[in-house]
């Protein structure tokens, strides 16, 4: 008898003792037998006799019961408890079950089978309402908020070696928030937790000496604090002009059978500051509007994302040399810091266009300046001092068409428009061959986008677009428009957006086929084929050349007038992804034509309107699929239109299953996608169409053990199908379930890597994204999820990003099942130590857990991956191969970036 156990409740949990206990209601006689509890190979719909792979015994029972009062004494119905013998060393039920919550493996599968299987009278029946009893403390998470407190602020500040927070105080004041593992629900036993502090000053108080400890702390100092606390603690005295780095990390404690249990996370990011009595303290800030200070009990919200506040900045009355301030708000990278000088030495300075990105409370930190330089040979600047204010939330779009009004073959040919400021403009759709609805929506499961002409095979009758009835945007003045867009044709100019006047477009958002990129341009006015005038097109153009076909990409144009009605400093801007497409073009500069202007006729979705002939011509249809369309009449700041392309519903973002193959409906010489469609439940194909994956000519087979997966035998096997299945620009998430074979890891070399899954580079040299499994000793391997970005040959590796696992592979997760989840957080840019601007974030799971990492996985510069998608093997270190030794199943691709609740939620909960 089987039960099966999902981890969900164990998540985050470090297990202290299990027991397992089954209702037996029968024996066959009353004379007690040896009963075992097994722990076996996960069972699905492919199981078949004789059942999956025993894996470990877990425990033994001498029991009889059930036989009630045809036994002296009675036997009636009963538990039979199993729990670790200690002097039973093969009894590892409490290590397996702290294995199983820590992700080691994604379900527990345990068996009831009598020792003596050949013995009737050892035979018996359980209740299928078995139960797994656990006791518990709480896994600590890497604490977050960890900076130190400058000056006068109330805010933390962790900056790097490149950019040391410099205090003016000898015993700085540190803080971090302590963390369980997993985010706790209401009702939950919080934990019981402390920070721990540990600090480092550099040899010669440069960041070229050594580092060695110079003091630690707890805060509490006694006793224990719930999930969040956060703690606040002052250093000893340091040495003034010291160079110090420190970082924290949580302790959980617990109690249990008489014994005391503490466990540690990983250590967060260092955080680099100076010690420099001597350097300027922290300058005042006033406001003159629109933003005020938060008060402890008022923070009232003003002003808007993108609405400029204006802050008078003095320098502190101890001090008598200040040449310099800069500023930044903290809710903006580092790289987003201004400089500005007074006129006179100690002067004040006006910031009169603070821009905040987002709503919600903002701080503005400023520094000043002597200008003398540190022992780096930096400026020095010194305390910061911090403002507090509230931006008000923006105004919501005028226009928002998501495109789920109706199914395929409904018959509907209405989008609704649901944004939320101005007046509703409902958009048609025109030619019912060209468009319709199309379960590829963006939002996941359910959703539905706009289908445009793919499935026309004629080109003259590829005529298929949406169109509001009346301008849904002023194109005169500052706008945003936003989509995304799933493009399947390049061979032709294919337009997303459109304004249309009388002859021309006074914006068209599109793909160029002469480019070969994404394009957002403004007409300098609408030519009057009657005073002979010709279309003078400015365009803001995408960094990317040759963008990959059928992935979702998020654009966005902004035409920005700065809200005066100076045209001569009028701008456009390009986004792709969330990322500004080059600098801003300045209208007027590019062409002396220049001069804005209104369209006059509703907001075009998939066709664009051009001069040809002496009158406007409608082309440039679309060719795929369109979603999420959306307009605002401002102009939208990075920080919005970056909000914008995550989708967040209820604070987490949307995903899009794009790519699943599936092994066990699979056999032959190919893995099949997936026929699941959660809209056509009678669907026998995968929506995306990317076709099945390849088996290689050898070393690759189907079935395995238990008839379920994709079997490679470490030398030649693996699988394939063209790539990519995802813009890499943007966010995206690969999930594998793998087993690994370790007889022949075990033979493998130190350094040794072998591949799960990969999508290669531009030439071919290298994988643009990877998860692997890495030798590191004799004995001990790692989970890796990375990406590499590469010179135009392929040849010279340009920059990494690895996340790797915190600890070796689980000895219980050898030969068995485990989920293996990489995700890409485009949004997540940072400054990394030295300084350098980043592109996203690496994250690796292992089971429904994210793997911490002291180090911060980015690019410094996206790249899109092309080519051969393969499982089992891929390029690295320039060599194609690093062939896996195991089995793979539910090989899985979504756009967008999952969060933690996500992977576990659709990835290790899910039902097979």
């Amino acid at each position: 008898m089987y039960f099966e156990f999902g981890p969900g409740a164990l998540a985050g949990k470090y297990v202290l003792d299990a027991t397992f206990r089954a209702y037996e209601t029968w024996s066959f006689n009353c004379t007690p037998y040896w009963v075992d509890l097994e722990r076996t190979d996960n069972i699905s719909e492919g199981t078949r006799w004789p059942g999956p792979k025993q894996l470990d015994q877990m425990g033994d029972r001498y029991v009889s019961a059930g036989r009630g009062d045809l036994c002296s004494p009675d036997q009636p119905n009963s538990w039979v408890e199993f729990n670790d013998n200690p002097d039973e060393t093969d009894e590892n039920l409490t290590q397996t079950v702290r294995s199983f919550a820590a992700g080691s493996f994604p379900r527990l599968t345990l068996m009831l089978r009598a020792k003596d299987e050949s013995e009737p009278r050892a035979w018996k029946r359980f209740d299928n309402n078995a139960e797994l009893k656990v006791n518990y403390m709480h896994k600590p998470g890497v604490p977050t908020a960890v900076g130190v407190i400058p000056g006068t602020g109330t805010k933390t500040e962790c900056k790097p070696s490149s950019e040391p927070t410099t205090v003016t105080t000898l015993n700085p004041t540190v803080q971090a928030s302590v963390q369980t593992l997993v985010e706790l629900h209401q009702g939950d036993e919080e934990g019981s937790l402390q920070a721990e502090f540990y600090m480092e000053r550099s040899s010669d108080d440069t960041t070229k000496g050594t580092w060695n400890e110079v003091w630690h702390g707890y805060m509490p100092a006694s006793g224990w604090d719930p999930d969040g606390t956060v703690e606040n603690m002052k250093t000893s005295n340091r040495a003034d002009g010291g160079l110090y780095r420190f970082h924290s990390r949580t302790q959980s404690h617990g109690v249990y059978g008489g014994k005391d249990y503490d466990l540690f996370s990983q250590y967060s990011s260092w955080c680099y500051l100076r010690v420099d009595s001597t350097a300027p303290k922290a300058p005042t800030i006033t406001s003159n509007g629109p933003y005020t200070g938060c008060l402890t009990d008022a923070c009232p919200g003003q002003g808007g994302p993108g609405v400029p506040g204006s802050f008078t900045v003095k320098p502190n009355t101890a001090d008598t040399d200040v040449k310099a301030y800069r500023w930044r708000l903290l809710t903006s990278d580092a790289a987003d810091t201004v400089t500005v000088k007074p006129t006179a030495t100690n002067g004040p300075v006006t910031l009169a266009s603070v821009k905040p990105g987002l709503s919600g409370t903002q701080t503005l930190s400023v520094e000043a300046s002597d200008l003398k330089l540190d022992k780096d040979g930096r400026v020095r600047w010194g305390d910061a001092a911090q403002f507090t204010f509230k931006v008000a939330l923006a105004p919501g779009p005028t226009g928002r068409w998501r495109f789920d009004d109706g199914a395929a073959g409904s018959g509907v040919m209405t989008a609704k428009d649901t944004g939320e400021s101005g007046t509703r403009h409902n958009a048609t759709l025109h030619d019912e061959d060209g468009t319709g609805w199309s379960t590829l929506g963006r939002r996941g499961a359910g959703d539905y986008s706009l289908r445009l002409n793919d499935n026309v095979t004629d080109p003259a009758a590829r005529i298929g677009y949406a169109a509001t009835d009346s301008a849904a945007v002023n194109t005169r003045d500052s706008f945003t428009v936003s989509a995304w867009a799933y493009l399947t044709d390049d061979s032709t100019n294919h337009t997303v957006l459109a304004a249309p006047g009388a002859y021309g477009s006074a914006f068209t958002l599109y793909y160029s086929s002469t480019y070969k990129k994404w394009v957002f341009n403004r007409t300098a006015k609408d030519p009057d084929p009657a005073k002979n005038e010709t279309p003078v097109y400015i365009r803001s153009m995408a960094d990317a050349t040759g963008l990959p076909l059928r992935v979702w990409t998020h654009l966005a144009g902004v035409f920005n007038t700065q809200d005066t009605a100076d045209t001569t400093d009028d701008t456009i801007q390009l986004f792709v992804n969330g990322r500004p497409q080059g600098t801003p073009v300045v209208l007027a500069d590019a062409s002396s034509a220049y001069t804005p202007w209104t369209a006059s006729e509703g907001l075009m979705m998939g066709r664009s309107k051009t001069l040809q002939n002496k009158s406007g011509t409608y082309g440039e249809y679309f060719m795929g699929r369109l979603d999420e369309v959306a307009t605002w009449q401002q102009a939208l700041p990075a920080d919005e239109i970056r909000l914008e392309g995550k989708l967040e519903k209820d604070g987490s973002p949307a995903n899009e299953l794009v790519a699943h193959w599936d092994p066990t409906i699979s056999s032959g010489t190919q893995v099949l996608e997936s026929p699941e469609d959660p809209d056509d439940p009678n669907s026998t194909s995968f929506p995306y169409h990317r076709g099945p994956l390849t088996l290689s000519g050898s070393g690759a087979s189907l079935g395995g053990e238990d008839a379920t997966s994709l079997v490679l035998n470490g030398s030649s096997g693996y699988a394939s199908v063209a790539g990519p299945v995802v813009d890499e620009a943007g966010s995206f998430t690969v999930s594998t379930r793998v087993r690994l074979n370790k007889t022949q890891l075990d033979a493998r070399p130190v350094g040794d890597t072998s591949i799960i899954a990969a999508q290669a580079n531009p030439a071919g040299k290298e994988s643009s994204w990877a998860l692997w499994v890495e030798k590191i000793s004799a004995t001990d391997y790692l989970w890796k999820f990375g990406r590499t970005t590469v010179s135009a040959d392929g040849t010279t590796v340009i920059d990494t990003a690895v996340a790797p696992s915190e600890e070796p592979v689980d000895a219980r997760a050898w030969n068995t099942w485990v989920d293996i989840t990489g995700v890409f957080d485009a949004a997540a840019d940072f400054t990394d130590d030295a300084g350098n601007q980043q592109f996203g974030l690496a994250e690796l799971y292992v089971g429904p857990f994210i793997q911490a990492s002291q180090d911060n996985p980015g690019l410094t510069t996206p790249q899109q991956g092309t080519g051969t998608l393969s499982v089992g093997r891929g390029n690295q270190g320039g060599t194609l191969g690093r062939y896996l030794p195991g089995d793979l199943s539910k090989v899985r691709v979504w756009v967008g970036a999952m969060t933690p609740d996500q992977v576990a939620s659709q990835i290790t909960d899910a039902v097979m």
